[in-house]
């Protein structure tokens, strides 16, 4: 049985079109699966609705189903059990999962302590592990700053480290880089591949970065107003792609010459220039 199951996943907010119509995958134990299209394609909210996290005026259908259980089914109390713990989500701003007023040592270690029983010092122990795992050279420095004193890389490490301290069996991605400068953001995908690795979790990777996402995963799903309408691995999907939608974005960023940090061109953008030639 595969880890996570999404069958026909459909999702309205008030009287607007679906943002997700009737979306369905499978993501295999230690598999990565990427998903790639333009904003508002409905990526972050086939995330959420993993995630269990789907806003009160969401209308929601189909079924989502993470290592047996029935996440758009399960009361809050018992999703909260599962964040953070099964299940965890790596955002593109850390500034906006970090508390700004608590040191991020205590937040990592609190993520831990709130789903294993273990002693502070032991939590703080492995807290200092793990960051440094993830590439902060100095993690005792790190676990006593508070956010504000840390650079976008370090921060966003910090999460990752967050996120990891659990083991758990997903590791959700929503463009966890976009917001870092080449370098940087080369050292955390790279940070975070070895992590995954050395773990053996599952990835479900969201980007509109075509070379994030052909660095991290081994199949890619693309999204357009809502529905999934290409999948295949990426070789198959950047070599031999079927959709017009798909084909226009290859072409207009080939994998041969597009950089970390460029974003996919919107679908307006490539009906005016189907060959992404300006």
């Amino acid at each position: 049985m595969s880890l996570l199951e999404v069958r026909d996943l459909r999702v309205r907010f008030g009287r607007r079109r679906p943002a997700v119509d009737q979306v369905s995958f499978t993501i295999d134990r230690g598999e990565r699966l990427g998903v790639i299209g333009e904003s508002g394609s409905g990526k972050t909210v086939t995330a959420l609705a993993v995630m269990g996290l789907l806003a009160e005026n969401a209308v929601v259908s189909g079924s989502v189903e993470l290592a047996g259980h029935a996440i758009t089914a399960l009361p809050e109390r018992d999703l909260a059990r599962l964040r953070g713990d099964l299940v965890t989500m790596v955002f593109q701003e850390p500034m906006t999962a970090l508390d700004p007023t608590m040191p991020v040592g205590r937040q990592v270690a609190e993520t831990l302590l709130l789903h294993a029983d273990v002693e502070r010092g032991s939590a703080r122990a492995r807290v200092i592990e793990l960051l440094a795992e993830v590439g902060l050279s100095d993690p005792v420095r790190v676990a006593a700053a508070f956010p504000h004193q840390l650079s976008g890389g370090q921060r966003q490490r910090a999460i990752l480290a967050m996120a990891l301290i659990n083991a758990p069996q997903l590791v959700i991605c929503d463009e966890p880089t976009t917001a870092l400068d080449v370098t940087v953001q080369a050292q955390v995908l790279a940070k975070l591949d070895q992590a995954l690795t050395a773990s053996g979790a599952a990835c479900l990777f969201i980007s509109h970065d075509l070379a994030v996402v052909s660095q991290i995963c081994d199949r890619v799903l693309v999204m357009l107003e809502g529905r999934i309408v290409e999948r295949g691995t990426v070789a198959e999907l950047f070599s031999a792609p079927q959709h017009p939608y798909t084909r226009g974005l290859v072409e207009a960023a080939s994998l041969d010459r597009i950089e970390p940090g460029q974003r996919l061109p919107t679908v307006a953008g490539l009906l005016d220039d189907p060959a992404g030639e300006s």
